[in-house]
């Protein structure tokens, strides 16, 4: 699985959740400070959604002050799926209910534990079958706004 990750700044919870990404094997793709570049927020959430989008990474992982402003960048690219999330259950949600393709969290609100429990529940959880008929919905709602 290869995640891209990106964010307008680096921080000790950025620097955490790549470790911990590290750890359970996963291949990394950094954007934003975490690769030494100096851009803000919507573009460094258009670079990972496009490369989610693009299927050049399986998902992505955005930062910013309140995972807000990354998460309606994202958004805005076609077939991105991103989800703010702040606690564990609304990650699993998302995963399960919405087949979420980029998770977004607040470099204020949230500590390392609780961006670890997020990480766990977000990859331990995947799309629910009965789902698929809304998702699809989703997606020509996309397609339909996209022209």
């Amino acid at each position: 699985m290869k995640i891209a990750v990106g964010s307008d700044e680096r921080t000790y919870l950025t620097d955490f959740v790549v470790e911990e990404l590290k750890k359970k094997g996963i291949e990394l793709e950094l954007h934003g400070p975490l690769a030494g570049e100096p851009i803000q927020w919507a573009e460094v959430a258009e670079k990972v959604a496009e490369r989610v989008a693009r299927g050049e990474c399986d998902q992505g992982i955005l930062f910013c002050w309140t995972g807000t402003g990354v998460g309606m960048a994202a958004n805005k690219v076609p077939g991105i799926r991103a989800a703010l999330c702040a606690d564990a259950e609304t990650a699993r949600g998302a995963r399960k209910w919405n087949d979420a393709n980029v998770l977004a969290m607040s470099l204020r609100l949230t500590s390392p534990i609780v961006a670890k429990e997020i990480l766990e529940a977000w990859f331990s959880a995947s799309l629910e079958e009965e789902e698929i008929p809304n998702i699809e919905r989703v997606k020509s709602i996309e397609r339909k706004y996209s022209r």
